[in-house]
């Protein structure tokens, strides 16, 4: 059990470094963690996605934080990816409202 509770803790620190790194604009590095995260993780890995789908929102990249949402959502329909995704598409159909009318 102690093993098991010192990873969830290790775990939860390397979320919350993460969260950090986003919030603070270092997307490149916190893709870099986030990506060794999901290798080496069997918890939270949902959440993990659902980070990397909002670092790759933040960089514009949106089939990348689209692709990150799906499979947050794949791995946990009550992620909050849910309604990221769906808040994110909203954007994408107002932004490319006009192409559907050429």
């Amino acid at each position: 059990m102690t093993v098991n509770r010192e990873k969830l803790h290790k775990d939860m620190e390397s979320v919350n470094f993460i969260k950090e790194h986003i919030s603070s604009g270092r997307i490149s590095e916190a893709l870099q963690l986030l990506d060794a995260q999901i290798q080496q993780s069997t918890i939270h890995v949902d959440e993990l996605y659902y980070l990397r789908g909002n670092a790759y929102r933040k960089l514009s990249d949106w089939q990348m934080a689209l692709n990150s949402y799906q499979k947050a959502i794949e791995l946990n329909p009550e992620s909050p990816a849910v309604h990221a995704r769906a808040m994110l598409m909203n954007i994408l159909e107002f932004y490319n409202k006009d192409m559907y009318n050429q």
